[in-house]
């Protein structure tokens, strides 16, 4: 009896800690979601000057968006991952494109050109993924005449920024296989590396999936599993 008391104060004990860990990973994420501004911190970071682009880059949650400004941004991403779309298993599915860009925990980042013409934005949001406390990047869209010119990489490396600022653990995104140019970009040019959550890894979705879950740590990024186990999902909403 001694025996099993004493495994069942241990069980007791590790579901408290688990409990207690995911409840601190929530409360980061939370406190993330409280911000006015990310940015606000690094203003260097809020212009966007070389290789002929003049832009000025500001953060908002989507509640700050004006409708014109969201509308663009589903148009831009819609012209320029529709046909990407359509070729994986997912389809492309226009309602729920919108839902997902106007979703109440949406952040973006939004670049303007002087005239206040927006020419390239970043989805993302604070979440939980895996147990881990992460920065989401859901889209990074770019207008054509302002792509290869650093502009993409520099909102990633804000993005970088933000989720060290604000004690995220890694940053994750989203992205095609078949879609070679982007595929090759977060690899090699922002060294992103396959996420332990992605289905060539995990084999959650079998062999032939046309995805692949990238991620980047942060300096708050641990190199172990966390305490919670295997599981993945979001918790905080």
């Amino acid at each position: 009896m001694g025996r099993k008391s004493s495994k069942a104060k241990e069980k007791k004990q590790k579901r408290l800690e688990e409990r207690a860990a995911m409840d601190a990973v929530c409360a980061k994420v939370e406190a993330a979601n409280k911000l006015e501004d990310p940015l606000e911190a690094f203003p260097v970071f809020k212009k966007y000057d070389r290789n002929g682009l003049n832009v000025a880059i500001e953060c908002k949650r989507v509640s700050g968006l004006e409708p014109a400004t969201l509308e663009w941004a589903f148009e831009l991403t819609k012209a320029n991952m529709q046909t990407l779309y359509e070729q994986s298993e997912w389809g492309w599915k226009e309602r729920e494109k919108r839902e997902e860009l106007r979703d109440d925990r949406a952040w973006y980042l939004i670049a303007r050109e002087p005239g206040a013409s927006p020419v390239a934005f970043s989805h993302f949001r604070f979440d939980v993924e895996c147990g881990d406390e992460v920065l989401y990047c859901y889209e990074v869209q770019l207008e054509s005449r302002v792509r290869r010119r650093g502009l993409g990489k520099f909102l990633l490396q804000i993005l970088q920024l933000v989720a060290n600022s604000t004690q995220m653990k890694k940053v994750m995104l989203t992205v095609f296989k078949h879609n070679h140019g982007a595929y090759q970009f977060f690899r090699e040019a922002l060294q992103f590396e396959v996420d332990a959550a992605s289905p060539s890894v995990s084999g959650c979705c079998g062999d032939d999936s046309s995805y692949e879950i990238l991620s980047r740590r942060t300096k708050f990024g641990e190199s172990h599993p966390h305490p919670g186990g295997g599981h993945c999902g979001g918790c905080c909403h």
